[in-house]
């Protein structure tokens, strides 16, 4: 009887860690993820936001972007941060609080500010903009991000 519960155990691991479904998904977020389209300028721009949202960003807002439900909003797909981009480069850099709508959600959380460069701001946002299926607008720099901050 023992042996027989140990069969079944180590054939249960065996097919859960050769799962297809995990291959799948991983494949599909790797996909998602990396921009090979994006001029070489918005491509140096786009690696380094990448590290910074790797750093600041991935903790509330995920490895792909959707967020945590009713907590977090999401940046893929992110009908806010598309019709947004001066209020999503200022909570960036000045942090954002109090009621926001995104994708008919709304969330009422904080975004302290992260202390990040106008060149940082710049960087991580052409990263969002152009990372898990977005396309939202042209190429940020770090004047963009300060004209909008004196605004």
């Amino acid at each position: 009887m023992i042996n027989t519960f140990r069969l079944l155990l180590v054939m249960l691991l065996v097919t859960s860690c050769n799962s297809t479904d995990k291959k799948n998904k991983n494949a599909e977020y790797s996909a998602n993820t990396t921009n090979n389209t994006l001029d070489p300028q918005l491509k140096d721009s786009y690696e380094r936001g990448k590290a910074v949202y790797t750093d600041l960003c991935i903790t509330c807002h995920m490895s792909n972007g959707e967020g945590a439900p009713k907590a977090f909003p999401p940046l893929a797909q992110s009908d806010y941060l598309k019709n947004n981009q001066e209020a999503s480069i200022k909570g960036v850099k000045k942090g954002i609080s109090g009621k926001i709508v995104v994708n008919g959600i709304t969330y009422n959380s904080v975004m302290t500010p992260l202390g990040l460069s106008d060149e940082e701001v710049a960087d991580v946002m052409n990263y969002i903009n152009n990372s898990w299926g977005n396309n939202y607008g042209k190429m940020i720099t770090a004047e963009d991000v300060i004209k909008v901050i004196k605004n």
